[in-house]
């Protein structure tokens, strides 16, 4: 990625840090000068097939952080946990004094139809991806409020944007993730903070590489390989190619979080190999 964006004297706050699109954002705010707040809840739900990050992840996001020459503020925390937040979010205040940029990126994959998703992953998947983004903006609004100056950035998927089959749970939490950004942008837009949000399709990060997700996408096999899974995976792109990189979505965080982009506020920005051009929403 290149380093045309200067972040120096900002800081931002990023969720779900510890590993993939998280831990990406993460490095490239600090290679450009920014200070770094990261979280993660660092510990397995029964509700989700695959192994999320580790505090080992979260301590090596920090050290490659760190590695750049500036500061990483870390906690182990549950962002559907408002309480948590806000503890950390006041800790970035008392040591680097603001949060300027926030990217709202925790989240979880859950499979599951309307007729066979418990309560308990339907209550997982809404707390993890759409209440604990209500929580995060929520948190850092009143400091940017006072400062008159913030970029917030939230993390949907090509599934915010339609329906599909074993996603009952998934896609609401996104479609109501792009709902509460275009809300947010209006209730900030006096304020001098803008609010928008990415749609990424299948990016190659452990939420996509795990055996319960093959499982899924290739049934009829008793072990799936990636070999196995990356063509139906490729059939949900429009460009033939299974899986984006992470840095493809932080290059928009990047655009999204900078100075210049002060007049754009409450758009989704689809990163999903032309899934956009199959829908309307």
């Amino acid at each position: 990625m290149d380093s045309g964006n200067d972040f120096r004297d900002r800081v931002v706050f990023i969720t779900g840090g510890a590993r993939g699109q998280g831990r990406t954002h993460a490095v490239a705010f600090a290679q450009r000068g920014a200070d770094v707040v990261i979280c993660d809840r660092c510990e397995d739900s029964p509700a989700v097939k695959y192994p999320l990050a580790t505090e080992e992840d979260l301590a090596e996001t920090v050290r490659l952080v760190e590695a750049t020459g500036r500061k990483c503020l870390s906690a182990k925390l549950n962002t559907a946990d408002r309480p948590a937040v806000d503890e950390l979010v006041a800790r970035a205040h008392a040591e680097f004094g603001k949060i300027d940029i926030a990217i709202a990126n925790a989240g979880v994959s859950v499979i599951g139809s309307i007729d066979t998703m418990s309560i308990e992953t339907w209550n997982e998947v809404i707390a993890s991806n759409l209440t604990g983004v209500f929580n995060t903006l929520g948190a850092v609004a009143p400091g940017m409020i006072e400062r008159g100056y913030g970029r917030c950035i939230t993390i949907s998927s090509m599934m915010g944007r339609q329906g599909g089959t074993q996603q009952a749970g998934y896609s609401p939490s996104k479609w109501g993730v792009i709902g509460l950004t275009k809300s947010a942008a209006q209730d900030l837009a006096p304020h001098g903070i803008t609010v928008n949000a990415i749609a990424p399709g299948n990016i190659s990060t452990p939420m996509v590489h795990n055996d319960a997700l093959y499982s899924v996408m290739r049934p009829d096999l008793e072990k799936p390989t990636w070999d196995d899974v990356a063509p139906v995976m490729q059939s949900l792109h429009v460009q033939p190619v299974p899986v984006l990189e992470p840095e493809e979505i932080t290059r928009v965080a990047l655009f999204l979080a900078a100075e210049a982009s002060a007049h754009m506020t409450g758009i989704v920005v689809p990163v999903d190999a032309g899934v956009a051009s199959r829908v309307t929403a």
